[in-house]
């Protein structure tokens, strides 16, 4: 369980991909953009919610960029590409007869990187035709062969690789089917591998107990990322300093929202001294004397007056990391302001609150 801000640093670490199985994928990014549609949507995100997981959006994409940290990681579907290949005996990996079972995003993936290691054929097994025709229109360097779904067991006996990458909650490889499938070649290593990238899982983990068979899933994409460990680790360590900055920046704006009630009764003194000064200003004039284009030019002069007046006063009211000050010299800026207009803002209660903060995060 976290809280405070143990959970706001998880949400950030989370978005910028350091919590990742695959150090830095790019995936979970677009998933914590889909969290906050879902939650705009339905009205779930309340301010400080919503704040917070567009800093955490931020510190993600700032992250990606500044310490590049995806180019020196793999998505899982790349991760699943580099682990066959790295199973399969060298001299054969690209001759190898690839399968995929599920033409989704994470399929779709899957034949991207295997056209990006060099291989020039793969057959997908998927519920309909059109997607594949679809993959296949986008991707020429490779032929893409159809099989339906009931010819899967069929097409598994082909192959020397199988990815399953499906929506299936039932598993659709067992012990039972593995051992009907026939033997691999001696040339590929005499073993079947099956590649699941599901989840669930599409393939039993009793699969590797058949002889000829060895099944991987996301927990084994941790090998193939092991060798680029130390860079991955620097890259990690320069994302923490990004975060821990991002953090402080939220923070600072979730505790300048203690000053509210300060801007608010502010704004609301100063529009009710410009609405008496105009109404005494538009009574002198006479109303016979003005038209509609000139009192709406009297209106917008007063406004913009106080817009400008109260501008340097709110602004130090506000604390969101943006600039060198502190909360002590916010609590200042309100205090003074408090007294210098008698806003009688509970201003006791509210220094309470952010001094207790203040101490929580330092403890």
């Amino acid at each position: 369980m976290l809280r405070d801000s143990d959970a706001t640093r998880h949400l950030f670490e989370v978005s910028s991909g350091l919590d990742s199985l695959v150090l830095g994928e790019g995936q979970i990014l677009a998933q914590v953009k889909q969290v906050v549609r879902s939650g705009q949507n339905s009205g779930g995100l309340g301010k400080n919610i919503d704040r917070m997981f567009k800093d955490a959006i931020t510190a993600g994409k700032r992250v990606r960029c500044e310490t590049n940290i995806s180019s020196g990681a793999v998505s899982v579907s790349s991760a699943a590409v580099e682990l066959a290949l790295m199973k399969l005996p060298m001299s054969e990996a690209l001759s190898a007869r690839m399968l995929l079972i599920g033409a989704g995003k994470m399929g779709k993936l899957v034949i991207k990187h295997l056209i990006a290691k060099g291989c020039k054929k793969v057959v997908v097994v998927n519920r309909s035709v059109e997607r594949v025709d679809a993959i296949r229109e986008e991707m020429k360097d490779i032929e893409i062969v159809y099989r339906p779904l009931s010819e899967m067991y069929e097409a598994a006996a082909e192959a020397d690789v199988v990815f399953t990458s499906t929506a299936s909650e039932a598993l659709l490889f067992t012990k039972e089917h593995a051992e009907a499938l026939p033997s691999i070649s001696d040339a590929m290593g005499g073993v079947r591998l099956f590649v699941d990238i599901s989840v669930p899982r599409n393939v039993g983990a009793c699969v590797s107990e058949v002889d000829h068979a060895r099944v991987y899933n996301v927990d084994d994409l941790k090998e193939v990322v092991e060798a680029n460990k130390e860079d991955r680790l620097r890259k990690a360590m320069e994302a923490q300093t990004i975060i821990t900055q991002e953090l402080k920046r939220f923070e600072a704006w979730r505790d300048s929202l203690e000053t509210v009630p300060t801007i608010k009764k502010l704004r609301s003194y100063a529009d009710r001294i410009r609405a008496s000064e105009l109404e005494k200003c538009l009574q002198k004039i006479g109303e016979d004397n003005l038209n509609k284009k000139m009192r709406r030019a009297i209106e917008e002069l007063s406004t913009g007056i106080v817009n400008k007046l109260l501008h340097g006063p709110l602004q130090h009211l506000r604390c969101d990391g943006s600039d060198s000050r502190t909360l002590d010299e916010t609590l200042e800026n309100m205090h003074a302001l408090n007294r210098m207009f008698n806003l009688d803002t509970e201003k006791a209660i509210v220094e309470q609150k952010i001094r207790a903060k203040v101490e929580k995060t330092q403890n």
